[in-house]
């Protein structure tokens, strides 16, 4: 979520593009008209597929619902999710990954989007086989190791292991840049997304 003003906003998509408009430099898409469509196209791939997999799948099974809600791990469905769901997701990441560098030279959208779902992987205690996906593990390991999300990391441990009032407080004391407001509350609540 961003909110700037009155203006909240909910969509990744759409957040990066009222970024790449307010603040085109340094830019989120390559100039090539060829090459920010393959870009906008692997922002889609991670936000619909990956998140499916990696969000949905993985990481709501074996952290959100059981930490959160009490809902008791389904390790057939995480296995399954693991062996059947994620390969063919790597094997397309494999086909389109950099043999050194980012996806369009500089780091940008087509790098950052599918990190961000590595990254949530990662917390799910997932690792990307390098022996299998070599090309994969190493443009995702480049990427998460850029400073942006390095900063991201440390709000991220900030909160890890602490219950969910506690957040704010936290990332405060982390250094988040935090808005006056807030759309959480301390009563927790299912989302809209089926699981």
């Amino acid at each position: 979520m961003l909110i700037v003003g009155d203006l909240v906003l909910t969509d990744s998509s759409v957040i990066c593009q009222y970024l790449e408009d307010l603040r085109p430099s340094p830019p989120l898409l390559p100039a090539d008209i060829r090459d920010r469509a393959r870009a906008r196209w692997l922002e889609e791939f991670a936000d619909t597929r990956m998140g499916d997999v990696f969000i949905w799948r993985l990481f709501y099974r074996v952290a959100v619902g059981p930490a959160i809600w009490g809902d008791k791990r389904d390790a057939e469905q995480v296995t399954r999710t693991l062996t059947e769901d994620v390969p063919p997701v790597l094997d397309y990441l494999e086909a389109e990954a950099p043999a050194e560098g980012f996806r369009f030279g500089a780091p940008a959208l087509a790098d950052i989007a599918p990190a961000c779902f590595i990254r949530n992987a990662h917390l799910s205690r997932f690792r990307i086989d390098a022996t299998r996906w070599p090309r994969t593990a190493a443009w995702m390991a480049r990427t998460l190791a850029l400073p942006v999300f390095e900063k991201l990391a440390m709000l991220e441990n900030a909160t890890l292991r602490r219950p969910i009032p506690e957040h704010r407080d936290a990332l405060r004391a982390a250094g988040a840049p935090l808005s006056a407001e807030t759309y959480g509350t301390v009563t927790l609540r299912r989302g809209v997304m089926p699981i």
